[in-house]
């Protein structure tokens, strides 16, 4: 990727911001007062608000794009398309759903772009690794391969949702944001979003069945 986190704050300041630097004196701040801050020029808040939320926000990209690369690419787009668009920021929502949003976006359009999208799972998929270690609690073989068939079965299920049944759920069941939050994030009532998670899961649990799991192994 060309631009760097670096580069936006040379772009808006004429030198490199110390964004990875953890300032002891800063005290713990809100996520609008950090904002705040970087508006008036403070690069550390908005290295404060980087540090706070990246992670979220490539797990989140990771999700969406089935590429852990990519989701790396997404995160730092979005941390550079906030920074240059502090001044606008209006507040009516809070930061972090803001992030969310411009995350969601470019991995959207991540996803259009490409020439074909990936119709199965790869062996390097990002979503295994993770839920695979999180679920791991005994050293038995046969039963983390068994577990991992499922987690393999479940990432191409949720692969095979369209975009927006897909995005809403990954933001609901696995980010774990309220419906009230995913609402304001994709831009959709929150009827609407209580509907997408309700059909997400129905198909997901049609592709699970149809494949000879039993929804108590989910």
């Amino acid at each position: 990727m060309a631009s760097s986190l670096d580069e936006v704050g040379r772009t808006r300041s004429g030198a490199r911001p110390s964004w990875r630097k953890a300032s002891q004196n800063m005290p713990k701040l809100t996520d609008r007062e950090l904002v705040d801050r970087a508006r008036d020029g403070d690069e550390e808040a908005f290295g404060q608000l980087v540090r706070r939320h990246q992670q979220r926000i490539v797990r989140l990209a990771a999700h969406l794009l089935r590429d852990r690369a990519a989701a790396e690419d997404v995160m730092q787009e979005t941390f550079i398309r906030a920074y240059r668009a502090l001044a606008r920021f209006d507040g009516r929502s809070e930061p972090y759903t803001w992030l969310y949003r411009i995350a969601v976006n470019l991995s959207l359009n991540a996803l259009r772009s490409r020439k074909s999208h990936k119709t199965s799972t790869q062996a390097d998929d990002p979503r295994l690794d993770a839920l695979v270690s999180e679920k791991r609690s005994t050293d038995d073989p046969p039963q983390d391969a068994a577990r991992r068939q499922l987690y393999e079965a479940l990432a191409q299920g949720i692969d095979s949702l369209s975009e927006t049944l897909r995005a809403t759920l990954i933001l609901v069941c696995i980010a774990g944001r309220p419906h009230e939050e995913a609402a304001a994030i994709l831009g959709a009532p929150e009827g609407t979003i209580a509907w997408r998670v309700h059909e997400a899961r129905r198909k997901l649990k049609e592709y699970m069945a149809e494949r000879g799991f039993e929804p108590e192994e989910m």
